[in-house]
């Protein structure tokens, strides 16, 4: 069984809907998982993403705020979500498909602009999402795993424009990458983009301050696909697709894509 999978994070999947029913018709990935949606769960236009074979959703959905959403053209079961950190947001949810493999998506608080949970109440929230990420984790060893989204943290020095310079500014700090690592040490998840294209600078999210993105390209990798290590292997194909930044009102997040044949 061979799928591609594709993560977005869409912000705000009602207004943007237009971009992901292109996407589904342009690049057709079998499963496209969304974050950012922004909109209860019945009021995903889900209509239209029907109509070009998305047939299976598994969602969950908090009105103007967050939100994730697995869309499928596979058929696959609900696996629940967690409400990390108890924030009461909704930021995880699960699907299982035919073939045993679980799919995570995420989407991981932003954390403000100051890196300091003292003076910043959403860093250390980020932070507590993060450990109970690890924890959750350490004490359920996932298997035929895949976890995908907006983890809000770019950890390589080549997945940030400048690296010195993004050191003290938040996704890209010290202690969150090494939050980020501590999850996915726990899962033993493995960075299937990274896994296809080890070396190189790679973004999935450029400002909307920037008067030109393209040409200043100050961006950083904040969106991931990880697997566990029995199916990592199996993996391929990964792109990010940039061109869509460019597309009419964007997101400013792209979609990653990787291929896997299980």
């Amino acid at each position: 069984m061979s799928f591609t999978l594709a993560t977005w994070n869409i912000n705000s999947v009602r207004l943007r809907e237009a971009l992901v029913s292109r996407l589904m018709t342009e690049e057709t990935p079998d499963i496209l998982c969304l974050q950012e949606c922004k909109c209860p769960v019945e009021l995903i236009p889900l209509e239209g993403f029907r109509a070009l074979g998305y047939t299976h959703v598994v969602a969950r959905g908090q009105k103007g705020y967050n939100g994730v959403a697995i869309l499928s053209k596979l058929p696959m079961v609900d696996a629940g979500g967690h409400d990390f950190a108890t924030l009461g947001h909704a930021r995880h949810v699960a699907a299982r498909l035919e073939n045993g493999v679980t799919i995570h998506n995420f989407y991981v608080p932003a954390g403000g602009d100051i890196p300091d949970r003292a003076q910043n109440v959403k860093f250390g929230q980020k932070l507590d999402f993060l450990t109970h990420m690890r924890d959750h984790f350490r004490a359920e060893t996932p298997e035929k795993a895949i976890l995908v989204g907006d983890l809000n943290i770019a950890p390589r020095e080549d997945d940030v424009w400048d690296h010195k310079a993004l050191l003290k500014i938040v996704s890209h700090t010290p202690i969150e990458v090494a939050h980020l690592g501590e999850t996915m040490e726990s899962g033993r998840w493995q960075d299937i983009t990274r896994q296809d294209i080890p070396e190189g600078r790679l973004y999935s999210w450029w400002s909307y301050r920037s008067p030109d993105w393209d040409a200043a390209d100050k961006g950083r990798r904040l969106d991931h696909i990880w697997a566990t290590p029995d199916i990592s292997n199996a993996a391929s194909g990964s792109r990010i697709l940039r061109p869509v930044r460019g597309w009419e009102q964007p997101s400013d997040h792209v979609p990653v894509f990787a291929t896997f044949d299980l």
